[in-house]
């Protein structure tokens, strides 16, 4: 099969390409390009061809750091077609990649895609000189459920503790879930963030950071912040994104200020509604821990997520392909971080 490749600059034609693709996440959007140029990256957005029909994309991310700049590929290549000749059309990505890098003096590439872990997928990377990079940036196990169920069905499938919290939330008068789209309740989930992030020892991300995604989203009213409130106190918030029949929780805190209030399942309960309400099929409740790792630093957010029922996906290991001497310094101080950090 002749393929080819080109940048592609039109909204529609990005969007509309992966509206028929199946296995997607919100970080190869359009607006994930956006807001990564609001966050002062380099991007490039290419698409493989075959002769007229696009068949593939990939959205690409010129990453600077310290110790090592690199391009990132976030949850792609996306392919249309299961069937399609992966090994060539990651090839066709490899090649303009390369040269891109060349170009940029980047270090190394790094591919944090959405292919299924199997072991034909790790023979395509392999093949091509890829190697299993030291750390993770996006998730490599989720947790999804689809939601194209009723409410009632919804609840009969979570797990009993999970359903009953859900109920004593909403039977509690005192505790409320609102939603908002005004960019100043953004500073309410910031210091919440901040607040979580002291308790459980990691490193949020930057206001600017947060406040950047929620604009680029906002755009094309495809985000939405969501709080618990008890009494006068906000015990929970949460960054909701909606896009193209998949709704993600991508960002959430909490604090324990009244530990019997079931603040943070009513408010996972409204966004899952929401979702529902705009027309989701599909909830993906972001990264989890391996399931039966209970030492992991996420294994108390895990359990949280999977009482609301759904399923595990689990994507390909991060991908590297050095271009440097520089990339292995890079890579022992990435792998002494990840040992530190308990992952």
């Amino acid at each position: 099969m002749e393929l080819r490749i080109q940048e592609i600059k039109n909204k529609n034609i990005w969007e509309n390409f992966l509206l028929n693709c199946e296995e997607k996440t919100f970080l190869i959007s359009w607006n994930w390009g956006e807001f990564n140029k609001m966050m002062g990256n380099k991007i490039w957005r290419f698409g493989i061809f075959e002769k007229e029909n696009l068949i593939s994309v990939a959205l690409v991310i010129k990453i600077g750091a310290r110790r090592g700049t690199f391009l990132l590929v976030p949850h792609g290549p996306v392919i249309k077609e299961r069937k399609s000749k992966k090994d060539e059309i990651l090839k066709i990505f490899l090649e303009e990649l390369v040269k891109t890098g060349k170009k940029e003096k980047v270090d190394f590439i790094r591919i944090s895609s959405i292919w299924e872990i199997n072991e034909e997928n790790i023979k395509i990377f392999k093949d091509l000189g890829f190697r299993e990079a030291p750390i993770h940036i996006h998730p490599e196990i989720t947790w999804e459920l689809d939601i194209s169920f009723s409410e009632e069905e919804l609840l009969a499938k979570m797990r009993k503790t999970t359903r009953y919290l859900i109920r004593k939330g909403e039977k509690d008068s005192l505790l409320k879930v609102y939603q908002t789209k005004d960019l100043k309740n953004l500073e309410i989930f910031n210091q919440l963030y901040i607040e979580l992030a002291k308790k459980e020892n990691f490193v949020p991300f930057p206001k600017k950071y947060l406040e950047n995604e929620f604009l680029a989203f906002l755009s094309d009213n495809q985000i939405s912040l969501f709080f618990s409130q008890y009494k006068d106190d906000i015990l929970a918030g949460g960054m909701f994104i909606f896009w193209q029949k998949i709704g993600f929780y991508h960002h959430g805190a909490s604090i324990k200020k009244y530990p019997s209030v079931p603040a943070s399942y009513l408010l996972l309960w409204e966004a899952i509604k929401e979702a529902k309400k705009r027309g989701c099929e599909k909830f993906n409740f972001w990264g989890i821990a391996p399931i039966f790792d209970s030492k992991h630093p996420w294994a108390g957010l895990t359990l949280f997520k999977m009482g609301f029922g759904g399923q595990k996906k689990e994507y390909l290991k991060t991908q590297d392909f050095p271009l440097s001497k520089k990339y292995w310094l890079n890579y022992f101080i990435e792998k002494l971080r990840k040992i530190k950090r308990g992952f």
